[in-house]
């Protein structure tokens, strides 16, 4: 008879072999070219520097700027934009109609499910300076201007609230319907109005589902290329170039893959540093 500890790690051997495989190997290799002057062209051979590229990293007023504007993306799209706006739709659809919340549902998802260079067109079309928005803005004869050169990060930050809300709606929507009918019906009776109701019961009973939802969405965030890439490519002047922009255009358009490695490594730990507070609210008891 085979002991038993090793009739549980047997079973898990495969998918341990497959995440070393092709999970741990790559940002293992990652991790080492980030500390090389790796080049995609011009080089023979690629040499150790330590921790040079970090270095040059933080003394580069690009990647300082990407920094912010990183931030600054993820905070205006993710925790405030998709987070607050797909909440808020799933507390309407709630006591809406079945028609209002079928074509809700369907309009929110359709633009989920847009590839992100689609929706990437589709917002640019809407922003851009000939576009629907100053049409509209013209009609009611109000004052138009070429959103995607004055104010870039918003625009960029809008389509991704367009195109993201859909998760959060359906996170919240699944965790909504698991709070007991009796509770608010109490709540109700004892004079509890709608915005007390949302924050001293709602909230506190699915904030597991908002810690879960800020981290799925926060780390998505931190991620996008494709849209923005679509729409301002980074531009005008740097003023929408998040992390993975700067990434990008430092390893393969300047060929730079050791700096351009470097930096996404530094992404990597951002990333991980918002799972670990995200962890941190999961384990606190509600």
């Amino acid at each position: 008879m085979r002991p038993r500890p090793l009739t549980r790690i047997l079973p898990l051997t495969p998918a341990t072999l497959l995440l070393l495989l092709f999970l741990a190997g790559p940002i293992a290799y990652c991790a080492y070219i980030a500390f090389t002057d790796l080049q995609l062209t011009g080089q023979a051979h690629e040499s150790f520097i330590g921790f040079d590229n970090f270095r040059t990293a933080f003394k580069d007023e690009a990647f300082l700027n990407a920094v912010w504007l990183t931030l600054v993306f993820t905070f205006i799209s993710a925790l405030l934009g998709q987070n607050t706006l797909g909440l808020a739709l799933a507390a309407l659809m709630q006591r809406a109609s079945k028609p209002v919340r079928t074509l809700t549902g369907a309009i929110v998802i359709t633009a989920w499910i847009l590839p992100e260079v689609v929706a990437g067109f589709l917002l640019y079309a809407f922003f851009r300076k000939e576009g629907t928005l100053n049409s509209i803005l013209d009609s009611l004869h109000l004052p138009s201007q070429n959103w995607l050169f004055t104010l870039p990060i918003l625009a960029v930050s809008f389509a991704n609230v367009w195109r993201g809300t859909a998760f959060s709606m359906l996170v919240y929507s699944a965790a909504l319907n698991e709070i007991p009918q009796e509770i608010t019906e109490a709540a109700e009776v004892d004079g509890a109005g709608g915005w007390r109701r949302l924050w001293h019961i709602t909230i506190p009973m699915i904030r597991r589902s908002i810690a879960t939802n800020l981290m799925l969405i926060t780390l998505q965030t931190l991620s996008v290329f494709g849209l923005i890439w679509v729409m301002t490519r980074g531009g005008p002047s740097g003023k929408s170039q998040t992390l993975p922009l700067f990434m990008y255009e430092e390893a393969f358009q300047k060929s730079m893959i050791g700096y351009g490695t470097a930096v996404a490594l530094l992404l990597l730990l951002v990333g991980g540093l918002f799972s670990m507070i995200y962890v941190r609210l999961l384990r606190t008891e509600v």
